[in-house]
């Protein structure tokens, strides 16, 4: 299966995505998503002008070997978007080998270890009142396990939040902003991290006081704490049993996680902003964390997530794909269909994309009685259509950027 073409589609309907599509000279194409959040562009051209004229004419079926033949040939390794680059290589390669075999792709990947993921959703609000109406209506729409974040009292905007200015009342599922004149930058927004580390505990007894023992209740830190500070809101929440604290302390250093292994027993998730398996090595060998947070399409996709995995499972540690809405329908496929094949499986985020995302991404995944299921379609079960797609044009839009009330740059 010698590959005859590999087109880059870079289309924005509602938020900004990067589509590989490779074709064979079979006929056969595949879907990869490449998509990098306000750096799409660079994941696109590094597509365009530098993989796709490597790809033309290789065999399709040699997946690890293109694999490592896109890493290690461009002897500058790992970064963002080289490996989001890789990752749509990889994943349009294996949704090629799927439907030349007839089968989905986690058939491939050793068949079903369960009838369906569990995904989280996600329940939010200004205040508690709004957060406990966020919740009702997502066990409303079949969610059985929900992230909550809540406003902070005295900020005016808080990341994830829909009194950001995208929503209101519920989860923020689109924050990257579009400027609505000038220059495209980020949207800049207040932090307190003392006001947050106050108010969450708070937010969560109401919560449990409300829905009881039973919910599976996640919450996202969002890289804003130090270790002391992450160590002191994980015993804060222990009362409250969450499934897991996310992203408590910048990941960039991975030691820090030791710290806060020594004062609580809320299990923690990371990896969200890793960009390789390499990344989780002190974090797996000395069980730092509980699941592992990065997404298919950052980390390289389908075969590296599954290397990554096994080498979790080694030490009891359980996946936790990242799964918003700028990963996408193609990343989730991908997602669902190593979800529902891995032994060690933990929870899917899931976010609903929009109606737009869906008229150019026509998916058969499906979501029931709090599951996701993969597609049995060959292949990864979607299909992009190139005529939907060009009516979006790229639109640039940025993350907010965080600073404290002395005006320093902090994390989001």
């Amino acid at each position: 299966m010698k590959i005859t073409a590999a087109d880059t589609i870079v289309t924005s309907p509602g938020r900004n995505f990067v589509t590989l599509r490779i074709t064979t000279e079979d006929g056969l194409t595949g879907l990869g998503d490449g998509t990098l959040n306000g750096r799409e562009l660079a994941v696109g051209s590094y597509l365009s002008d530098h993989v796709a004229p490597l790809l033309i004419g290789r065999d399709a079926a040699r997946i690890e070997d293109t694999w490592q033949y896109l890493y290690r040939g461009a002897y500058w390794r790992r970064g963002p978007v080289t490996m989001a680059a890789v990752a749509a290589v990889d994943t349009a390669l294996w949704d090629i080998k799927a439907k030349a075999a007839g089968m989905p792709l986690y058939q491939l990947l050793g068949g079903a270890s369960r009838t369906g993921a569990l995904a989280y959703g996600h329940a939010s609000g200004r205040d508690v009142p709004e957060i406990l109406d966020s919740v009702r209506a997502q066990l409303a729409q079949g969610f059985r396990a929900l992230r909550i974040q809540s406003g902070i009292p005295g900020l005016d905007s808080v990341y994830g939040v829909a009194a950001s200015g995208a929503g209101s009342g519920g989860y923020d599922d689109d924050p990257a902003r579009r400027s609505a004149d000038g220059p495209p930058r980020p949207v800049e927004e207040v932090w307190d991290t003392r006001a947050y580390l106050r108010h969450v505990p708070r937010v969560f007894e109401a919560v449990r006081a409300e829905f009881g023992p039973e919910l599976p209740l996640l919450h996202d830190g969002h890289h804003r704490m130090t270790p002391i500070q992450a160590a002191r809101l994980g015993k804060d929440l222990e009362p409250y049993d969450l499934f897991w604290l996310e992203d408590a302390t910048p990941a960039e250093d991975p030691t820090a996680l030791r710290l806060v292994r020594q004062h609580t027993t809320t299990p923690l998730a990371i990896g969200e902003v890793f960009n390789s398996p390499h990344d989780y090595g002190v974090l797996l060998s000395e069980r730092l964390i509980d699941y592992v947070r990065s997404a298919v399409t950052h980390v390289g996709g389908v075969t590296a997530m599954r290397k990554l995995l096994d080498l979790a499972a080694l030490y009891g540690i359980r996946s936790g794909i990242h799964g918003p809405t700028d990963i996408s329908p193609v990343g989730m496929a991908a997602a669902l269909h190593l979800d529902l094949a891995v032994h060690n499986f933990g929870i899917q985020e899931y976010t609903k994309h929009s109606a737009r995302t869906l008229e150019v991404f026509r998916t058969s995944y499906r979501f029931g009685e709090g599951l996701l299921h993969p597609s049995d379609q060959p292949g990864l079960g979607v299909e992009l259509d190139e005529t939907a797609a060009a009516r979006f044009p790229y639109a640039p839009a940025y993350l907010p950027v965080n600073r404290l009330r002395d005006g320093t740059v902090h994390d989001w």
